[in-house]
C-alpha cells in the first residue's frame, strides 16, 4: 500500500490529461466493471477545453483545470500538479494524453509512481506522430507501451506492451486506431499491476515477481 493510501479505502490514483481522454474512459470503465479495484481521485488537465473534463464529471469524479500558461515556470507548473495530487492522497498518477513533460519536481514527489501509454513499442519511435514514424521507417509491427515515466522522454522501464500487425494500406489513422484498442486493453491491466505492488525496477527493467506469472499446477 502506498504511504498516501488512505486506509480501508481503495487505492487513490490521479489523472493527468490534455484532450478528448479515451484511455481515461477506458480507466473509468475498468473500474466500473471491477476490472480495476481503485478509485480516480481526480482529474486534472493543463487545457480547459480537454474534451476529458466531461467524461470524468459524468462519472462523478473532481477535476480541476491547472493552465500551464498561468504559471511562472515549468518547475512551478509541476508543483503546483504535485501539490494538489498530494492532497488528494494520490498514490500513483497516471498520463492519458497529457501534452507536457512532467519535470523534476512532479517526478521528485512520486518516484517510480507515474505511468503513461504510448502508441508504439518503446523504445522504438518515442515522441510525437509515432504511428507516423512506424509507417516510415516501413516497420511490420507496432503497438502500444505501458511504461514508468522519467526525465528521459519516453525511456523509463516497461510495465506492458501489447503489438498490431502494420498493413500494406495503412495511414497513421488506420494504424492509429487499431493501437489505440490495444491501448485501452492493457492501461487499466498495467495499472492494476502497479498497484497491486510487489515489483521493483533494475536498472531499465520492471521486474514482477514470479508468482505473478504463475499459474495453479504450472511453473514457468
Amino acid at each position: 500500500m502506498s504511504d498516501r493510501q488512505v486506509p480501508g479505502e481503495r487505492p487513490s490514483i490521479g489523472v493527468l490529461i490534455s484532450g478528448r481522454g479515451s484511455n481515461l474512459q477506458a480507466l473509468i470503465d475498468a473500474i466500473d466493471e471491477g476490472r480495476l479495484l481503485a478509485r480516480i481521485a481526480v482529474v486534472i488537465s493543463n487545457r480547459a477545453d480537454a474534451g476529458g473534463l466531461e467524461r470524468a464529471r459524468t462519472a462523478g469524479i473532481d477535476t480541476l483545470v491547472v493552465d500551464h500558461r498561468a504559471c511562472a515556470t515549468r518547475d512551478a507548473f509541476d508543483r503546483a500538479l504535485a501539490s494538489e495530487l498530494t492532497a488528494r492522497h494520490v498514490g500513483l498518477v497516471c498520463l492519458a494524453g497529457f501534452m507536457r513533460l512532467v519535470g523534476a519536481p512532479l517526478l521528485e514527489a512520486f518516484p517510480d509512481r507515474i505511468v503513461n501509454v504510448h502508441p508504439s513499442l518503446l523504445p522504438a519511435f518515442p515522441g510525437v506522430d509515432a504511428q507516423r514514424q512506424a509507417l516510415e521507417h516501413g516497420v511490420k509491427v507496432a503497438g502500444a507501451t505501458v511504461h514508468l515515466v522519467t526525465a528521459e522522454l519516453d525511456g523509463g522501464p516497461i510495465v506492458l506492451q501489447a503489438s498490431v500487425p502494420v498493413r500494406d494500406d495503412d495511414t497513421p489513422e488506420t494504424l492509429a486506431a487499431r493501437i489505440l484498442i490495444e491501448e485501452h486493453r492493457i492501461y487499466p491491466e498495467a495499472v492494476r499491476i502497479m498497484l497491486e505492488g510487489g515489483w521493483t525496477v533494475e536498472g531499465r527493467r520492471f521486474v514482477r515477481p514470479r508468482a505473478a506469472y504463475q499459474t495453479p499446477g504450472i511453473n514457468r
